[in-house]
């Protein structure tokens, strides 16, 4: 349920499309609806313009059959994250025309065209290829969420010159998202030279005293680099799913009731 299906809706109503009993039981699933072992968010969609999204990892197989089931019968995309390959297959097999993305273990089945909502683009920058995935998860999350995203790979501080190739693709991204795992400097590079919101994701890439991703947050955390902020250790989907929220910039109606005026 979002917006525009809503105002269709109601329009039907008021045109005497659909009557009120129709309408009153297609709404019956507002808020939630209840499976027994999840409360699933259709309301989500209208309050915040992104359906409930679902993280897979812990989850039963039938269950996560059963919530994809639910939220597909609204005809919105589902995006679920964390996905194991066994889990994958099983989805697959209900859900053939689904994606499916190894790497960063996101599931993504289309319903209905992604309709671009960036005003510029989301930049993702990553230290090493082994931070690959988190920056996959990452990237592909802003995309599912109608931002254009362009990838810069394997620009870590060890290599400094490297960062400093590509400050220019830097410099031309609405937000960066800043994938980094060891001790995570690259986050307080970029934010010194770029100018742009920098979202660090630290990852759990490093030895021992990395304390697998500890000692790179702790790094993000205590950036010296104004501009810089941080999500937990291999959040991937929250990096993405931030940067793709700054990027659409704020909704018509937010802004105008921002920028008026207090009555005296």
């Amino acid at each position: 349920m979002d917006e525009t299906w809503l105002r269709s809706l109601l329009a039907s109503v008021a045109s005497g499309d659909v009557a009120v009993d129709k309408a009153v039981s297609e709404l019956r699933q507002l808020p939630y609806a209840d499976l027994g072992f999840a409360r699933l968010d259709h309301h989500r969609a209208l309050r915040t313009g992104v359906p409930e999204i679902v993280f897979a990892e812990g989850k039963q197989t039938e269950h996560l059959l059963a919530i994809v089931r639910e939220l597909a019968r609204t005809g919105q995309n589902v995006l679920c994250t964390r996905v194991s390959t066994a889990q994958a297959e099983a989805l697959h097999a209900l859900w053939p025309q689904a994606d499916y993305h190894a790497l960063s273990r996101l599931w993504f089945l289309p319903q209905r065209p992604i309709a671009p909502s960036g005003l510029g683009t989301v930049v993702v920058a990553c230290a090493g290829t082994s931070d690959l995935p988190v920056a996959e998860e990452a990237a592909r999350t802003a995309e599912y969420l109608g931002s254009q995203v362009e990838r810069i790979v394997d620009i870590g501080v060890a290599g400094l010159h490297r960062t400093l190739a590509a400050v220019p693709r830097l410099r031309s991204a609405s937000v960066v998202v800043c994938v980094a795992g060891m001790e995570g400097a690259l986050s307080s590079v970029i934010g010194g030279l770029c100018g742009r919101p920098v979202i660090a994701v630290p990852t759990s890439v490093g030895y021992g005293a990395n304390f697998r991703g500890l000692s790179a947050l702790l790094t993000m955390l205590t950036s010296c680099a104004a501009g810089v902020t941080v999500v937990n250790i291999d959040n991937g989907f929250g990096a993405g799913y931030t940067a793709a929220l700054i990027n659409r910039g704020l909704p018509a109606a937010a802004a105008h009731s921002a920028t008026v005026e207090p009555t005296p």
